[in-house]
């Protein structure tokens, strides 16, 4: 079942992580954060620099004369409809973590922000900065980790495998043996561990709805466990069947009941401060954009830096754990489109969609703040998971659009499950596109493991170090294989 050696050996490391976890949570926790603090502090500057550059070869990418190459044979069409392509992407990439974060990371980065300005221009600030943690430099790190295995798996024929380019491009040598080797381990770790903190994440908010929904308070872990099990059995039927079935249906569903709670939440709040705001947004956006993926904000306080470390670093480094595994997906979907037309679909489409979902539900939580009361911002600080059903509880049909959420969040951590297990089953079959369903069980097994030990830890702020621990080291990954994208193409069009 386990074509490479190499897979045993990450089923082994993860199981370790997981049976730390379990056995001493807090021990791990305080181990992934000393660590990830250090690195911070020594390498924040290269996670962004890193970042940005990859941003940078996106857009040269879609407008270069590589753009018209095709992700397969010349003759290849695309397996999925294009709504089917963006929801699959979209779901994997982000998912619940949108229904998590929309209105409590604003109202998080306010509380900082306001002390160096007033309220109004913080808010503004908030806003934009939020954007900029979910919107291109994050798509840019998943599409160029995609882009990378798609050209080199469908138009050259390699194994699916975070280390194909690199024997592609440099050959059967000893450094690419090794360096290949440890990249597809790094691959599943950071895959494994990614995925076990977007359980817990979904898992601490679906608690929290659930709470909501029937007047619970403080129900701790018996509840959350119940949530998990259900979640476990949930995932089951989709990892038994056919990526466009099973996958693809979880995927549209989810982005649906979304993006109906989006527009649902913007005709009954208020509308003109929403429109307002995203206006505003998209304005901020993209004229600051670029500069913002280069600021480490080394002549601030010391407030600020935390601030930069614990949201900024934090999120570039997520997507950077994040990329093997939603690169790998990416990829697997993208067969048959060309380089521009995937650059557009991954990169642009999900950063407008963010720009209008935190545009939506962060105008929302500031008018809340900013025009009535600022009780909200007590949610923020004590119980962040309850804070978008804070919202909702304060619009019409509240309890419908409560058990909307749950429903979605529930749906996208189950695509985020499935999805990685399918990628994990891809490395461990030597990148089989269709993986043997006996495979994809095994790997769900583990990421709810993982993810178990995430939820022990009952702390959002301890996901992301773990997840930061991760991540971490693939980034130079990622740039190794960039360059080895750009080596390929030079030589098609030379040829």
């Amino acid at each position: 079942m386990f074509k490479n050696p190499l897979l045993l050996i990450a089923l082994a490391l993860t199981g370790l992580i997981a049976t730390w976890g379990i056995i001493d949570t807090a021990g791990l926790t305080k181990f992934s954060s000393t660590i990830t603090g250090t690195m911070f502090t020594s390498r924040g500057w290269f996670v962004m620099l890193s970042a940005s550059l990859l941003l940078v070869l996106s857009i040269w990418l879609a407008i270069s004369p590589y753009g018209k190459i095709k992700l397969g044979k010349d003759d290849d069409e695309p397996e999925f409809s294009t709504v089917s392509w963006l929801s699959m992407l979209f779901a994997a990439g982000m998912g619940v973590g949108l229904l998590f974060w929309g209105t409590a990371e604003p109202l998080s980065h306010f509380k900082v922000v306001r002390n160096y300005t007033s309220s109004f221009q913080a808010a503004g600030h908030s806003l934009f900065v939020t954007i900029f943690h979910w919107g291109l430099h994050a798509w840019a790190i998943y599409a160029v980790t995609g882009l990378v295995m798609a050209y080199f798996s469908f138009r050259q024929g390699y194994p699916n495998l975070v280390s194909a380019p690199m024997k592609a491009v440099f050959g059967e040598r000893t450094w690419t043996k090794s360096v290949g080797w440890l990249s597809d381990l790094l691959a599943i770790y950071a895959i494994a561990i990614g995925i076990g903190g977007s359980i817990a994440m979904g898992v601490f908010q679906l608690q929290s709805g659930v709470e909501s929904l029937f007047g619970l308070h403080n129900s701790g872990l018996w509840l959350a466990g119940v949530i998990f099990a259900v979640l476990c059995l949930a995932c089951i039927l989709p990892l038994m069947m056919d990526l466009s079935k099973g996958m693809a249906t979880l995927s549209n569903t989810a982005i649906a009941i979304a993006g109906g709670l989006m527009i649902f939440v913007l005709l009954t709040g208020p509308t003109y401060y929403i429109m307002s705001g995203i206006t505003e947004s998209i304005g901020h956006y993209f004229a600051r954009v670029l500069p913002q993926g280069f600021r480490t904000y080394t002549f601030f306080d010391e407030k600020a830096s935390t601030w930069f470390q614990s949201w900024t670093l934090t999120f570039m480094v997520w997507w950077f754990a994040w990329a093997p595994f939603v690169g790998v997906f990416i990829a697997r979907i993208s067969r048959g489109r060309t380089i521009r037309e995937y650059i557009v679909g991954v990169i642009l489409v999900p950063t407008f969609f963010s720009i209008f979902w935190f545009g939506v539900f962060g105008s929302v939580g500031f008018y809340e703040v900013l025009e009535l009361d600022a009780s909200i911002l007590e949610v923020v600080k004590t119980n962040i998971n309850d804070t978008t059903f804070f919202v909702l509880r304060h619009l019409p049909l509240s309890t419908l659009t409560i058990v909307a959420t749950v429903l979605a969040a529930f749906l996208f951590v189950v695509t985020s499950v499935v999805s990685a297990s399918f990628v994990l089953s891809m490395f461990s079959t030597g990148g089989d596109l269709n993986p043997p369903t006996r495979t994809k069980l095994i790997w769900g097994v583990i990421l709810g493991a993982l993810g178990l030990v995430m939820i022990l830890s009952n702390s959002i702020d301890a996901v992301k170090s773990i997840i930061a621990l991760a991540a971490l080291p693939f980034i130079n990954i990622v740039l190794l294989v960039a360059v080895c994208l750009l080596k390929a193409l030079k030589s098609e069009l030379v040829q």
